[in-house]
C-alpha cells in the first residue's frame, strides 16, 4: 500500500507539473529584402530562396545560446520602402494576412511583445536595383550598360520619405526590451569595373558612379535609423567597400573593395552570375556583423 500510495504521489506531482504552461519562447523577427530569405541564384542563374541568408546563419548562431529562440522569417524578394509598407507584389501580398509586411510585423510585435528579443531589418537596396541596366543581358558588355539617374533620384526620394516611416512604426510596436537593427548595404555594381577601361577618367566610370549613389543610399538609411533609435550593422565598412588599395600580394590584381564583392557574392560568377545577391559566405559576413552589434 505503502508502493502505491507513492506511486499516486508521484503521479499527483507529474500531472501538476505536467499541467504548468510551458514558458514562452524567444523570437527573432526577420524583414525586409531578398537578402534576409537567401535567394540566391541556381544552376541556370534564376533566383531562388534558401536556408543560406545571413538571417539564417545568424539565427543558428544565436540559437546556440538560446535554444527556445524561434525565427520569424518575414521578409520577401522583390521588396523596396514603398511595397514593404503599402503592398504591392503578389508574391509577397500572399505572404502577409495584415496587408504589407510592415502592417505583418507591427502585428507580430504587438502580439509578442516582450518576447520578441531581436528585428533585423534590410530594406532600400531595391529602390535602385532597377536603376543599373543591361547587367543581365546575355552579351554582357560595359556600352550596354547604364545608370538611370531619374530611377536614382526617384529611389533616393522614396527611401528618404518612407524609411523613417518604417522605423517608426516598428519602434512604436515593438516591446522597449526589442533590439532593432538595420543595416547598410554593400554595393554588388563595384563589378562593373571588371568590364570597363582601366585607363578611363573617373568621371565616365558607371562602377564610380554606383559608389556615389550607394553612399547617399547608405548615409540616408543610417541618418533614419539612428534618429529613430535603430543601432546600425554597417555591412558596406564590412565589405570594405571604401578600400580601393591593391594588396601587394594580390593575385588578382583587384582592389580590396572589388576582390570582396568577387569573394561574398554571385556578380563574379560567369556561370550563375552575376548575380547581385551574396553567396553563403557574404550571408555570413553580414551575420558577424549583425552579432558583433547586439552582443
Amino acid at each position: 500500500m505503502a508502493a502505491v500510495a507513492a506511486t499516486l504521489v508521484v503521479a499527483g506531482c507529474s500531472a501538476e507539473e505536467a499541467g504548468e504552461p510551458a514558458p514562452a519562447p524567444n523570437h527573432y523577427l526577420s524583414l525586409g529584402d531578398s537578402l534576409t530569405v537567401g535567394v540566391q541564384p541556381d544552376e541556370r542563374g534564376r533566383g531562388r530562396e534558401t536556408s543560406e541568408g545571413y538571417t539564417d546563419v545568424l539565427y543558428r548562431s544565436l540559437k546556440d545560446t538560446d535554444s527556445s529562440l524561434r525565427h520569424e522569417r518575414m521578409g520577401c524578394g522583390g521588396e523596396d520602402t514603398t511595397t514593404f509598407v503599402g503592398g504591392g507584389i503578389p508574391g509577397c501580398d500572399d505572404r502577409y494576412e495584415e496587408g504589407a509586411q510592415l502592417d505583418q510585423a507591427e502585428e507580430f510585435l504587438r502580439e509578442h511583445g516582450d518576447e520578441v528579443d531581436l528585428v533585423t531589418l534590410t530594406i532600400g537596396g531595391n529602390n535602385f536595383t532597377g536603376c543599373v541596366e543591361g547587367v543581365h543581358e546575355e552579351a554582357l558588355g560595359i556600352d550596354g550598360i547604364s545608370v538611370d539617374e531619374a530611377c536614382v533620384a526617384d529611389g533616393l526620394e522614396r527611401l528618404e520619405t518612407e524609411v523613417p516611416v518604417i522605423a517608426e512604426r516598428l519602434v512604436d510596436a515593438a516591446d522597449p526590451s526589442t533590439r532593432i537593427v538595420g543595416m547598410t548595404y554593400y554595393n554588388p555594381f563595384l563589378a562593373l569595373a571588371l568590364l570597363e577601361d582601366p585607363d578611363a577618367s573617373g568621371e565616365t566610370s558607371l562602377s564610380a558612379r554606383t559608389v556615389e549613389i550607394l553612399d547617399q543610399v547608405n548615409a540616408s538609411l543610417t541618418a533614419s535609423y539612428e534618429a529613430a533609435g535603430i543601432d546600425v550593422a554597417d555591412v558596406d565598412a564590412a565589405f570594405d567597400g571604401s578600400d580601393t588599395e591593391v594588396p601587394a600580394d594580390s593575385a588578382s590584381g583587384m582592389p580590396v573593395n572589388l576582390q570582396r564583392i568577387c569573394d561574398l557574392t554571385w556578380m563574379c560568377d560567369t556561370a550563375r552570375g552575376p548575380d547581385i545577391h551574396t553567396n553563403l559566405a557574404g550571408a555570413q559576413a553580414i551575420a558577424d556583423v549583425f552579432q558583433a552589434r547586439i552582443r
